[in-house]
């Protein structure tokens, strides 16, 4: 696996260096840092190559994914972007972006594909007679309020489509931009139709900055759990992932700081490291926290039966052995020294409209 050298292992903003090979490709592109090094002694106005985030259009002619995991809450989901600028090291997304011919490194934080016509597929789905009102998840796979969605606006877009049809959704990010759409959201609130999960890993900023560079700090997701709260849409704290070793002693303080701002729920899981995240989690440990790498992988394994993954339903996201149930112990006190998860969150399909004309078409 080919990394930056020194000089550029910490690239300011970006989750990881590494730009490791494609596992479905038999070539691939490689940087030649001597030659870069060489250039910028001979020329001091020497620009290295960029790092900028680049957009591709994404013209996939569907938006629903359907899902089947016994261990995930929702069978159907909208994903308007593929990549994600928050960059985050551990992220278990990392590995769907090598279907798409990029890396799972830096390619997958710096080349997004964005589904530009989005709202119009998603107006198109739930038009279908075969449609069934159900929850659809946002942010699935990558966030939907990465950076780029300030100036896209898809996720936007495909809120207004929920409205419009009245169907239901569940949100899960870690940006406080989610609160630009408070509008629609609270609309589908008023009909118990929308809800958000505001993922908080760290209180610690200095921890946050270099974990999830360009997500929005602590202190700014906690104000989006408040300003959502205040406007009446039901907001819970995912504190997700917990890696042992470096963030797990922090679940008391965020579930409580949650439930001041106006969580009423919380729920978690443990890192997931599959395919080459292993390898660029552990380059990124050994970068920024040397003194914890072998402690943090160690316990990992722990989790994992030895290894630094596991893909088995039932214990991927919890994992298994000691430590598991050691944080699901420390979680559940804590949740209910808090108060939360004390009422059951059932969101409603009953209101489902198609829209036809100046009327509403019932979709039955």
């Amino acid at each position: 696996m080919p990394f930056f050298p020194d000089e550029f292992q910490k690239i300011r903003g970006r989750g990881v260096a590494s730009a490791p090979g494609n596992r479905f490709e038999r070539h691939e592109i490689q940087i030649d840092w001597g030659a870069v090094e060489e250039s910028a002694q001979a020329d001091e106005d020497f620009d290295p190559p960029s790092l900028k985030t680049v957009v591709f259009r994404d013209e996939s002619q569907s938006i629903i994914s359907r899902n089947d995991s016994p261990d995930i809450n929702f069978g159907a989901s909208v994903n308007p972007y593929r990549g994600c600028e928050h960059g985050c090291a551990y992220c278990y997304a990392r590995p769907f972006h090598e279907y798409l011919g990029f890396n799972a490194g830096i390619d997958f934080e710096t080349k997004l594909m964005a589904k530009e016509n989005a709202p119009e597929l998603l107006r198109n789905e739930l038009s279908k007679k075969s449609w069934k009102p159900q929850v659809l998840a946002m942010s699935g796979v990558t966030d939907c309020y990465q950076p780029v969605e300030r100036k896209l606006k898809l996720t936007r877009g495909c809120l207004e489509v929920l409205v419009e049809f009245c169907n239901p959704v569940g949100i899960v990010t870690k940006n406080h931009l989610v609160t630009r759409d408070i509008d629609l959201l609270g609309e589908l609130a008023l009909k118990n139709a929308a809800t958000v999960a505001i993922s908080i890993t760290s209180l610690d900023t200095n921890l946050q900055r270099s974990l999830e560079p360009r997500a929005s700090t602590p202190r700014a997701r906690l104000r989006a759990i408040r300003e959502l709260a205040n406007a009446g849409v039901p907001v819970g704290v995912s504190v997700a992932p917990i890696i042992p070793g470096l963030n797990e002693h922090e679940i008391p303080a965020i579930l409580e700081a949650a439930r001041d701002h106006g969580a009423k729920r919380g729920w978690y899981s443990v890192v997931r490291l599959p395919h080459g995240v292993k390898e660029m989690f552990a380059d990124w440990l050994e970068y920024h926290f040397p003194d914890r790498k072998e402690k943090v992988l160690g316990r990992i394994r722990e989790l994992r039966g030895g290894k630094l993954n596991s893909a088995e339903f039932g214990e991927r996201m919890r994992g298994q052995g000691a430590w598991a149930g050691e944080i699901e112990r420390l979680f559940k006190i804590n949740l209910r020294r808090y108060e939360l998860n004390r009422e059951h969150l059932q969101l409603n399909t009953s209101d489902f409209r198609r829209p036809s004309g100046p009327q509403l078409e019932m979709p039955f």
